[in-house]
């Protein structure tokens, strides 16, 4: 089986069902009130449902899914576990239905390993896994606890700590160090010589030490088998805890915005106070990260390093799990901190599995480890073997490798040296020369379908496009008519529009400005108050635009006006496109806070405008408007701006020896991450975009996200260039190279254009949580 989208449904339904028939957190305070433990019927009715038998072949008696080379499997797991997560379920199905089933699932066969094995698919036997012997040691280097063959057989002597599940389990598989390495060994739970220690979780589940005095064993597999299986067991059992965690996030999400809509305070639901309203979409965004980082974690499975996604996903639903279920327990006042609430349940139990197998800072540190042991890109000329580069190719069959090797060769041998990395925005009269390059190779234009000119590139090619310009530091030219008007009139133009305007984008002849913004309408975009009115076959345009990127160099603009003054301020909106060279605008730059002349005013007074150049109906210009400002969050929300800060923080940290501090490697640890998972939110959106899908409100996630990782990247820069970052100009000293405040400012304004970081939380906290407004 392949884990298409019909399997991952069929077993997550099957879970929901299962789960949704019994109150699980009912079930979760009566087994903490009688001390812990689990239910051995419920355990058999998983056992019935397959569920433990995913990962195992179909020759020993499972559902044959399988761990390679795609990890179907751990699709179906991370499904089933989610929903488990979500609904509290007490029995301790990763613990004993998904390390012990996928260490066995890799080993070797052999009699021991197959009767164990038949026995736990059936459910008559319950294992745990004995593993840790110190706290938080994520790849221990050596196994204290010894397996010696004696004469009467194998015995261990060690001890481990924090095993699950304790009571109940009929036995554990032991890690220990053999005559050969790493030694796997059944031991029954009444062996002698066996010594339990009871201690009880935070979440009320029983955790046990255990102590081996030269304790009978069962031999289950010895040496480098051993370790390889243990090895991929462990990573994958992360993943299926990562997916637990993300399900308990996201049901705690579910019950602080219900009760955010109903609990009143002060004659008004509290849901409605927006200090309540912005810690909320807090909590959501972060359900929203975690689940696109696990989606992510789970397609790089067999083309990444297992450790390295396991690290990536535990990293991110741990932290999520915990700030999500912590805010429920704020958000919902004093009786979230009962008992009886849920959602405290959630936390306690969110607490206890994000420090299993190691907690969110340790998966870290360990992912940030991993990437830094990645040998460099070879971005030489001489890395794509070719003399030429393709114009059109199958850019879809092309393995990623290999377009990002094309794209890294193409940008060293066309790009002009002296030009990488430039700080800021760069002028038409810069950005020509490269601009053209790029057209005449027909990538200027990677998102735009392949009939307009475009290269109609997927997410994942559309992602890697823009990192690798971003990693080779090619600077952003006016790119507002591709990026923003080019989908507009895909969208909403008409043909004759099209024809006109999109191929005079792609030769350079048009450089295009955005006429949104006035003095009295920024955030509140709709009190637009520049007036066209109808004459004859024209609209006559009277009034002022302002923070107008570019508009020094613009030929043509793209405005929003009011055609109608009669009608709430949203109905009377047209769009338009105009000629800056029409007698009546005049433009006047603004210097901003880097002393670079990057914005404009620009004013109309009384401008003809044929009514040809209405793009979409008389009046429904908000239509269009609120679809351009989706491609523009689009835009400002990829994450290119976070990966090409990152980078500069990479470079500034390899050249004055960061990354042995322990404190910055902390910080770039977890921006990293906050980056990786942005790319993965990213995509997603991505991929609708390409579609011709409209874009949903909750795009505006990956505004904040992107613009507020940027921001904290640009701000460790500044911490990690130390007196340097006082310099305003490009840094060239004591092996420094860069410049050092360009990305603050950059991400400074970044948190402010296309709408405030604020007014994004305004809109998804009203729709896409639903919260009221009163």
């Amino acid at each position: 089986m392949n884990h298409d989208t019909d399997t991952i449904t069929m077993f997550r339904d099957s879970a929901r069902s299962f789960l949704a028939a019994v109150d699980q957190r009912q079930r979760v305070r009566a087994l903490e009130d009688a001390g812990g433990g689990f239910d051995r019927a419920v355990w058999q009715q998983i056992a019935e449902l397959g569920w433990l038998g995913l990962a195992v072949s179909e020759a020993d008696g499972g559902l044959g899914l399988g761990l390679g080379p795609d990890y179907s499997a751990v699709h179906a797991i991370a499904a089933i576990c989610e929903e488990a997560g979500e609904a509290l379920l007490p029995e301790p199905l990763v613990d004993a239905g998904v390390f012990p089933l996928v260490l066995l699932a890799g080993l070797p066969a052999a009699p021991a390993r197959g009767a164990l094995l038949a026995d736990l698919l059936a459910g008559t036997r319950v294992a745990g896994m004995a593993l840790q012997e110190t706290a938080g040691d994520l790849d221990p280097a050596v196994w204290h606890t010894t397996a010696q063959d004696t004469g009467s057989g194998l015995q261990l002597t060690g001890r481990k700590l924090f095993v699950r599940p304790g009571p109940g389990a009929d036995g554990w598989i032991v890690v220990a160090s053999g005559g050969t390495g790493t030694t796997l060994a059944w031991v029954n739970a009444d062996a002698p010589g066996l010594r339990a220690e009871p201690a009880i979780g935070v979440d009320g589940s029983a955790v046990w030490a255990l102590d081996f005095s030269a304790t009978p064993a069962t031999r289950l597999a010895d040496g480098p088998a051993a370790a390889a299986a243990l090895a991929q067991a462990t990573e994958c059992t992360r993943i299926a805890m990562a997916a637990e965690l993300l399900g308990m996030a996201r049901r705690a999400l579910a019950l602080t915005t219900e009760y955010l809509k109903t609990r009143q305070q002060f004659g008004r639901a509290i849901g409605s106070f927006q200090a309540l309203q912005h810690r909320q979409v807090d909590a959501w965004l972060q359900v929203q990260l975690a689940q696109a980082s696990l989606q992510a974690g789970l397609a790089a499975l067999g083309s990444e390093p297992l450790a390295l996604i396991a690290s990536r996903v535990k990293a991110r639903c741990g932290h999520a799990a915990t700030e999500v279920t912590r805010l429920a327990i704020q958000l919902h006042g004093a009786i979230g901190t009962t008992n009886e609430y849920d959602v405290g349940l959630y936390f306690k139990r969110a607490m206890t599995l994000a420090s299993r197998l190691g907690h969110t800072t340790a998966h870290r540190a360990r992912h940030a480890r991993l990437l830094l042991q990645t040998p460099p890109v070879d971005d030489s000329a001489a890395a794509w073997p070719h003399a030429e580069f393709p114009r059109d190719a199958d850019w879809a069959a092309m393995p990623e490798p290999q377009f990002r090797q094309m794209l890294r060769a193409f940008l060293a041998r066309h790009y002009p040296q002296a030009r990488r990395h430039l700080p800021y925005r760069q002028t038409w009269a810069q950005s020509r020369d490269w601009y053209l390059t790029l057209a005449r190779q027909g990538w200027l234009a990677p998102g735009w379908p392949r009939e307009r000119g475009g290269m109609g590139l997927a997410a994942d090619k559309l992602i890697a496009y823009l990192e690798e310009f971003e990693r080779h530091g090619v600077a952003r030219p006016p790119d507002q008519g591709l990026v923003m008007l080019g989908p507009i009139l895909m969208r909403f133009g008409t043909e004759a529009q099209c024809a006109r305007y999109l191929p005079p984008i792609l030769a350079g002849e048009h450089v295009w400005t955005q006429g949104y913004s006035e003095p009295g309408a920024g955030s509140d975009l709709a009190a637009v108050r520049t007036e066209a009115v109808i004459d004859g076959e024209h609209f006559v345009v009277t009034g002022q635009k302002t923070w107008t990127t570019w508009g020094a160099d613009g030929t043509h603009m793209f405005m929003l006006v009011r055609t109608d003054k009669t009608v709430k301020k949203q109905a009377g909106i047209s769009f338009l496109l105009v000629d800056l060279k029409s007698p009546g605008v005049t433009v006047r730059p603004i210097r901003n806070i880097a002393a670079e002349q990057e914005f404009c005013e620009v004013f109309f007074d009384q401008v003809r405008v044929p009514r040809d150049n209405l793009v979409g109906e008389l009046n429904q210009g908000w239509t269009v408007a609120k679809a351009l400002l989706g491609f523009e969050r689009l835009f400002t929300g990829s994450p290119k701006h976070a990966q090409y800060t990152l980078g500069q923080v990479h470079k500034l940290a390899q050249q004055r020896g960061l990354f042995d501090d322990p404190a910055f490697l902390a910080r770039w640890a977890t921006l990293q991450l906050d980056t990786l998972d942005l790319r993965a939110a990213y995509s997603g959106f991505a991929e609708r975009a390409k579609r011709g899908e409209a874009l949903p409100p909750s795009i505006s996630m990956l505004k904040v996200w992107s613009t507020e990782t940027f921001e904290q990247l640009a701000l460790l820069l500044i911490e990690a260039g130390a007196d340097f970052a006082a310099l305003r100009d490009h840094v060239r000293s004591d092996g420094v190279d860069l410049h050092l405040v360009a990305p603050l400012f950059n991400a400074i304004g970044a948190k402010i254009f296309a709408g405030s970081n604020e007014i994004q939380r305004n809109i998804l906290a009203r729709q896409v949580l639903d919260l009221p407004t009163e």
